[in-house]
């Protein structure tokens, strides 16, 4: 049976006349000041622009992490480290970690880009492996902080930070959708009768999205781009979602408070989540960190395991049998 717009008018028409109907309160949002257009093509040159231009770099960094979630019905959060993370476009990099007070090393990884080593002086133990991650662990499986940092492997770190342009052999659409922000501070109080509010702004994005060369007629899903077009966010990317080959989104990294250093616009605040290991880090980018700098020739040399308990990630047997996470984790945040 179907109907005509005459009689889905008159149906409309009686609902509305019966009175039966309810309205609640919602938030309310406002569009930007702002709101900037481009081409697909200005904003894959924008990204490309933007990899190219970052060389080197030396950041200093505050990084904490956390590891659970909803699956798991609990989040443990633990202490931040400082240290600093140097990165050689586009796949070395260095992360040292120091302890609290006394500044020795927590943790010290390093990748050529092919395999990378990480030591952790406190446990006594040391991950080796190659650069591309392996997958999650299965539901229900009891893991340390330490096993559920080396999934975290150098490539993914990288790809975060520095946000790859369009690759040799993949190919690119765009669409447009939207997300909700709060407006900066000095405009966020907003006095409604007895009540203070957030005033909100549904700021419209766009998202690219980088695809595998189809196989017959599916293409894979790579990455998404989300980038605000709103003078907030003027044209800056602020999150980025890497997928697995199943399609999952595997590394969801957000990125917050751009600053200029240099000629380089980065992030000072940069959060990338791993649902499926259910491990997110926070890095917070000192002012103090620069770019494209000249770096040592042993800046990217391997860390010393000969002294340490070693897991080598790529084999399941000392994986299981000399497992870092079999030490005592580092002690969560209060």
């Amino acid at each position: 049976m179907r109907f005509n717009r005459s009689a889905a008018t008159g149906l409309l028409a009686l609902i509305a006349l019966s009175g039966c109907a309810h309205t609640h309160t919602v938030l309310k949002t406002r569009p930007p000041d702002v709101v900037y257009s481009t081409t697909l093509e200005n904003l894959l040159q924008q990204v490309a622009d933007r990899y190219k231009a970052t060389q080197t770099g030396t950041l200093f960094v505050d990084i904490s992490a956390s590891t659970g979630g909803s699956s798991e019905g609990k989040v443990t959060e633990y202490h931040p480290y400082s240290g600093y993370i140097i990165l050689q476009n586009p796949n070395h990099i260095r992360v040292v970690l120091k302890l609290p007070i006394v500044k020795s090393i927590a943790m010290e990884m390093v990748s050529d880009g092919n395999r990378f080593k990480m030591v952790v002086p406190p446990e006594n133990c040391a991950v080796i492996g190659s650069d591309a991650a392996p997958p999650a662990a299965p539901p229900g499986t009891e893991e340390g902080l330490v096993e559920r940092l080396s999934r975290l492997r150098p490539a993914v770190i990288l790809d975060s930070l520095l946000i790859p342009s369009l690759q040799p052999g993949q190919i690119v659409s765009r669409a447009q959708d939207s997300r909700i922000i709060e407006a900066p501070k000095t405009k966020a109080g907003i006095f409604n009768g007895s009540n203070l509010r957030k005033d909100l702004i549904e700021e419209p994005d766009y998202d690219i999205e980088f695809l595998s060369q189809p196989q017959g007629q599916v293409a894979k899903t790579l990455r998404v781009i989300h980038i605000g077009r709103s003078n907030l966010s003027n044209l800056l990317p602020y999150q980025q979602d890497i997928y697995d080959a199943e399609g999952h989104i595997e590394t969801e990294a957000k990125y917050f408070d751009y600053q200029k250093f240099g000629e380089i616009n980065f992030p000072t605040k940069i959060i990338i989540q791993r649902k499926l290991d259910n491990l997110a880090l926070t890095i917070t980018v000192d002012s103090k960190s620069r770019f494209n700098g000249k770096l040592d020739a042993d800046t990217f040399d391997m860390p010393d395991t000969s002294a340490y308990a070693v897991q080598n990630m790529d084999d399941p047997a000392s994986a299981h049998s000399n497992s870092c996470g079999a030490h005592a984790a580092p002690a969560p945040s209060k």
